[in-house]
């Protein structure tokens, strides 16, 4: 069976080849065409074939000709001709998979053609690459080929400015990293306005080193963080000072839903407290938070029943069900700190995740996506599982001329060490370069000095300065050149043999020791034997190497005593023992795929949601439309919500209930009473409250009387509340992640039960939305000058610094102690206090 099946794959493979060499000879067909035109007119086929696009035609119509275009053009610009396997590989690259290309058989050339065709559609196409110095040569390079097609080419660098950026950005083509190109997606979704964002719609990405991209680096989050600073904290205490001063009819606490605000009372004192206008003006989103906070803190959240503080001076939750402190558990949503302050301990910084995205579904959110290695058929099922593209192996355009000798293992690091300078200096004294592969940065440290020792001289190359990088692997094929490089050092750049060293063997390759991964092995040796050369590559191992402590040491260990070896000859080299490294690879690969598969089920629950809130907050951004309709939603739904929370409780508390939340959030406290709200169903409640918090809401929206107001108005509130609570929301489905990994050993299955609650929450931070948005709308004293500011992280600040005495510019007369906020200014404006030096940071 298991024959049949391999039989089955072998064949397929051949029959996709025989497929892709049919459709390369239809390319090939075209040569002598496109040569006969002049450059002019073979210039001129790129509008064509834009025209016949907008008509109708697919791209996939267009390849032959536009393959065979990019190639004759190549040859005029470059001096460069695909050879048909790069044609093959060109066409796999535009199908969305991934073919597998040996070393130095061209990739940065095969990729022109289906880069070329696939910008004609006009969307886009983004060229990736695994650090800066590789993307600004190959957009250099390559850009002057499509420059002379009539296309345009973008760079995007971490460096650039947002402007730069989104030209770059709507460039035909783009060359960028991976990291760039993630950090960009995030950043354009924390905007306010549609006219920061940098980037297009994904539609294309083509992926040099896919790979490392996707394989290698898909374990890795990128994350947009902020850290909580001083000014925060010192926020902390202060709201608490203040709540601590407040008598027991300045706030408004329903004990059995554990929910509490600000009275009318309370609300004045706030704002004298804080020298505020208003205390519910958008500005002041961040404050009405801390002070929540602090008020739950204060009369809702009690000392040894729902938490204590340890002799550490820290604040541990109490478990309500085992009555146990909680290790590494603290409150989302700033209320631990709020504890804190209540309790007088230190406030722990705590740094927030504002955005974050993984590789795998970053790149998965692109139309097309395909990439390039010279080893992706190990990780053929992973691709085909987490991306859905196929690995297709290209045959090298000359058969590989590179002997890969068999493994030999030592029974220590010592004389595994001796053994490789040994050899190094051999073939340096005979004048065959050599490049020596290692796992690890401090490994090449160590082999250094033992060369330094041995009198050889080399470069040492540890995959930190990229463009020195690149020019030492360019030179590593020289006679006589000895080069030392972590196994990814200098990926992308090829190693061309200088003169005489083909007589000499070719490039040599060293592994001091396996890989856990197959495919950095491969791609090690690959760096030798590029387009026919001669080469050759040996991996020295050692029973210390930590792939060989893992599995199996102690087998082939009682085996060297058995044949009662002395240490010094103690050397195995055979392919039994290279069988043997390779399934263990096999196991550690299959461990890591395991795992990057379940990081992935994690992140999807994440992805999910965050589409729909960046989705959402995107149709925000752009409508240029009023919202009421979009608000006034959202105030039904926290009416509903509220009152149908009530439904179990006894009609006299579920009313007393009902009136606090109306008085706290919808109207104002003396305008609704419990007479308004007896003797009716909750269908009438609710739509009696609806009625009035609309009455209120177009008062509110009538202040602002021009319409392009209204909508600056509108989207400030949203984007506010929605930037705030998703923070939130991110952080606390971090602890989730971190609770549920536990459950395992209660035979729950963490990923489900991860699913399951991280659901419940997103319902619930939806709800907390539209309550913030209803509060707000419902409270704010409106101004006509509401400004939306560029990021929601300047908000926050802008926030904290009107509110920390010191920090405004002080205004030495007149003097407004003792002024009650309705009074007209002492500086005789002719205005209220409150609309005037009660301004926030004018006293």
């Amino acid at each position: 069976m298991a024959k049949n099946i391999l039989r089955s794959l072998v064949e397929n493979d051949k029959g996709e080849l025989k497929k892709l060499e049919k459709m390369a000879d239809k390319v090939i067909a075209f040569a002598d065409q496109m040569a006969a035109l002049s450059d002019e007119a073979l210039q001129a086929k790129t509008a064509e074939f834009k025209e016949r696009y907008q008509k109708g035609e697919s791209l996939d119509d267009l390849l032959y000709e536009a393959f065979a275009v990019v190639r004759e053009a190549s040859k005029r610009v470059l001096g460069l001709y695909p050879y048909p396997v790069q044609i093959m590989g060109g066409i796999v690259l535009h199908h969305g998979d991934v073919p597998e290309m040996r070393t130095g058989e061209g990739k940065t050339l095969t990729a022109t053609m289906p880069v070329y065709l696939n910008a004609l559609a006009g969307e886009g196409v983004h060229v990736v690459t695994v650090n800066e110095y590789l993307a600004t040569r190959d957009a250099t390079e390559m850009g002057e080929l499509y420059s002379w097609l009539g296309l345009s080419v973008g760079i995007n660098l971490a460096a650039k400015s947002s402007f730069e950026k989104r030209e770059a950005y709507n460039c035909d083509i783009t060359y960028s990293t991976n990291s760039e190109i993630g950090f960009d997606y995030l950043r354009d979704n924390m905007v306010v306005r549609a006219e920061d964002m940098v980037q297009r719609p994904l539609n294309y990405a083509l992926v040099d080193e896919v790979d490392s991209v996707l394989i290698d680096e898909a374990r890795t989050p990128l994350i947009v963080s902020g850290a909580t600073n001083s000014e925060t904290n010192q926020l902390y205490f202060m709201a608490d000072s203040f709540v601590k001063s407040l008598a027991e009819d300045d706030y408004i606490i329903d004990v059995s839903s554990k929910a509490i605000g600000l009275s009318d009372s309370g609300i004045d004192k706030a704002e004298k407290f804080f020298r505020l206008n208003n205390l519910y003006d958008i500005e002041n989103v961040a404050l009405t938070h801390f002070i929540d906070n602090a008020l739950r803190a204060n009369y809702i959240m009690i000392y040894d029943i729902d938490y204590l503080v340890n002799d550490e001076q820290e604040v541990m939750i109490i478990d309500p069900f085992t009555g146990r402190t909680m290790e590494g558990r603290r409150y989302s949503d700033g209320l631990h700190q709020a504890i804190e302050a209540k309790e007088g301990v230190p406030v722990q910084n705590e740094s927030k995740t504002s955005a974050s995205v993984t590789y795998q579904n970053l790149f998965r959110m692109y139309k097309k996506l395909s990439g390039m290695t010279g080893t992706g058929k190990t990780e053929e099922e992973e691709f085909r599982e987490i991306y859905n593209i196929r690995v297709v192996q290209i045959p090298t355009n000359k058969p590989i001329a590179r002997v890969d000798h068999e493994d030999l293992l030592y029974p220590s690091l010592e004389y595994k060490f001796n053994a490789v300078v040994a050899d190094v200096k051999a073939r340096y004294e005979k004048g065959q370069p050599v490049l020596v592969g290692t796992v690890a940065v401090e490994t090449s440290d160590l082999l250094s000095k033992r060369l330094v020792a041995a009198g050889v001289p080399h470069e040492v190359l540890n995959a930190k300065n990229h463009f020195r990088e690149a020019q030492i692997i360019m030179n590593a094929g020289q006679r006589g050149a000895v080069t030392i490089a972590t196994n990814m050092a200098g990926r992308g750049t090829d190693i061309k043999l200088g003169p005489g060293v083909r007589e000499l063997g070719g490039l040599c390759v060293i592994g001091t020791e396996r890989h856990e991964s197959r495919r950095i092995d491969n791609q090690l040796r690959g760096r030798s034997g590029r387009q026919g050369d001669p080469g050759e590559s040996q991996f020295y191992l050692s029973l210390e190497d930590d792939l060989m402590k893992r599995f199996g040491s102690e087998r082939i260990k009682t085996f060297m005593e058995r044949m009662n070896l002395t240490e010094e000859e103690s050397v195995i080299k055979s392919g039994m023992l290279t069988r043997q490294v390779e399934g263990a690879q096999k196991r550690v690969e299959g461990n890591n795929y395991d795992s990057r598969k379940q990081i992935l089920q994690y992140d999807d629950v994440m992805r999910e949601q965050r589409e729909i809130i960046y989705s959402q907050r995107h149709d925000v951004i752009t409508a240029d439309r009023n919202l009421a309709p979009e608000i006034k939603g959202m105030i039904k739904r926290t009416i509903d919500r509220q009152v149908d929370g009530h439904k179990a409780s006894k009609r006299d508390e579920a009313i007393d209930a009902i009136l606090k939340f109306a008085q706290v959030n919808l109207v104002a406290e003396d305008s609704i009473s419990r007479a308004d709200l007896e003797g009716k169903t909750d269908d009438q409640i609710k739509n009696d409250l609806f009625q009035r918090a609309v009455a209120v809401y177009d008062s509110q929206i009538a202040k602002l009387r021009e319409e392009e107001r209204v909508r600056e108005f509108q989207k400030v509130l949203i984007l506010r509340v929605v930037d705030n609570k998703w923070t939130d929301h991110i952080d606390a489905l971090d602890q989730l992640r971190n609770a549920v990994s536990l459950r395992g050993y209660a035979q729950n299955n963490p990923v489900v039960e991860y699913q399951s609650e991280a659901f419940t929450m997103f319902n619930d931070m939806i709800g907390a939305i539209e309550f913030d948005v209803t509060r707000l709308m419902m409270k704010a004293q409106i101004h006509d000058n509401i400004e939306r500011e560029r990021t929601s992280q300047e908000a926050h600040t802008t926030a904290v610094k009107n509110i920390i005495p010191g920090q405004a510019q002080a205004v030495a007369t007149p003097t407004f102690e003792g002024v009650d906020r309705n009074d007209p200014c002492p500086c005789e404006s002719g205005k209220k206090f409150k609309n005037c030096h009660g301004r926030a940071g004018l006293q």
